[in-house]
């Protein structure tokens, strides 16, 4: 697996870092993520899903996936050694593993609660037992889990949820802000 490295070298803390459903590694809210966290001296890990490695648009099976995440904690010195999380689908997939992997700490930007006009079909069953501290930070414009929506939801109290004042899925309007609460997290898990 390839992967791409921001932030000092040495530093202890590590965030491996996965992209969402439709952009890769090098995505730019993925670049100014990792610039902005590897800036205060956490070293950011990125890589790619295998579909999107070989340039397909489908995600892989969520078992490709959570492999795929569990090869990279491995890689990294394993669980104790690393935070992880994502955008969206990456972070969803990292939420999946963290309690199993004993990772440090899971932050999700922009995590999808359910499919944008399909708040039926939720996404949220590990939640309510997650272990693992964890950070979710949602734009309170965000079409896939509104302020209300996310309310209503039984999350484990382990889970905190940042807002970003009228951020859509992107965090448009607040990505600094998230890139400060998210390196906060990590340094302080």
């Amino acid at each position: 697996m390839d992967y791409l490295y921001d932030g000092p070298e040495k530093s202890k803390h590590i965030f491996l870092f996965a992209h969402g459903a439709g952009a890769p590694m090098t995505h730019s809210f993925m670049n100014v993520v990792a610039k902005g966290m590897g800036e205060r001296g956490i070293r950011v890990v990125r890589f790619n899903f295998p579909y999107m490695a070989v340039g397909r648009k489908v995600p892989d099976k969520q078992s490709v996936l959570l492999d795929t995440w569990r090869q990279a904690i491995v890689d990294h010195g394993g669980g104790k050694k690393v935070h992880i999380g994502g955008k969206s689908m990456g972070g969803r997939m990292a939420s999946m593993v963290a309690d199993e992997m004993k990772v440090r700490g899971l932050i999700c930007f922009g995590y999808p609660f359910h499919p944008p006009g399909k708040p039926e079909k939720t996404r949220t069953e590990h939640l309510d037992e997650l272990r693992t501290p964890a950070l979710i930070i949602q734009g309170t414009r965000d079409t896939f889990g509104t302020p209300r929506e996310v309310a209503a939801y039984p999350l484990a109290k382990t889970i905190r949820v940042e807002w970003i004042e009228n951020g859509d899925h992107s965090l448009k309007g607040g990505v600094p802000r998230a890139i400060a609460l998210a390196s906060m997290f990590t340094i302080e898990h």
